[in-house]
C-alpha cells in the first residue's frame, strides 16, 4: 500500500469490517507495514517527533503543485500504522485543503478515541501538530 492510494473513508470502511480491537489492530501494523522505507540518515534529531514515546522521524516537503510531500516512520509496528493513516490523510494536500481537515472527527470515526492508550493519543497528536506546524509556515 501507498497511503497515497488509499483515502481515508476506506480505511473508516476497512476498519468497520472488523468486529474486535485486535483485527483493527493488526490491519493497523498491515499499513504500516505498507509504509515507503524511510533512509536511516534522514532519522535524526530534527526529524524526530517530540511527544511521542515511540521513536518517530517525520521529513515534509512540498512538489511542484504545492502539495504535502510527507515521509516518517517509527520503531513501534502500530505508530506505523497510525503514520500510514496520516499519510492517507494529509499526503498530496494543499495548505488550504489541510487547514480544512477535521482530525477529531477522523480519530472519532476511527474509533481511535477509544482505543488507542493515552500515549498513543499524545503521539499521534504530537504527529498531527507537526504537521500543521509546518504547513503553517507554508501560507
Amino acid at each position: 500500500m501507498n497511503a497515497k492510494n488509499m483515502n481515508i473513508e476506506e480505511i473508516v470502511d476497512n476498519f468497520s469490517l472488523f468486529e474486535d480491537w485486535e483485527d483493527r489492530y493488526r490491519y493497523l501494523i498491515d499499513l504500516g507495514g505498507r509504509l515507503p522505507l524511510m533512509d536511516a540518515g534522514l532519522k535524526t534529531e530534527e526529524t524526530r517527533v517530540r511527544g511521542c514515546m515511540s521513536q518517530v522521524w517525520m521529513v515534509m516537503g512540498w512538489d511542484d503543485a504545492r502539495r504535502l510531500s510527507l515521509l516518517a516512520d517509527s520503531d513501534a509496528q502500530i505508530v506505523k500504522g497510525l503514520i500510514a493513516v496520516l499519510c492517507t490523510i494529509f499526503q498530496g494536500k494543499t495548505v488550504e485543503e489541510i487547514a480544512a481537515i477535521d482530525i477529531d472527527k477522523i480519530f472519532v470515526k476511527l474509533g481511535l478515541d477509544q482505543h488507542l492508550s493515552p500515549n498513543r493519543r499524545n503521539g499521534f497528536y504530537a504527529m498531527v501538530e507537526r504537521i500543521r506546524s509546518f504547513t503553517a509556515q507554508r501560507k
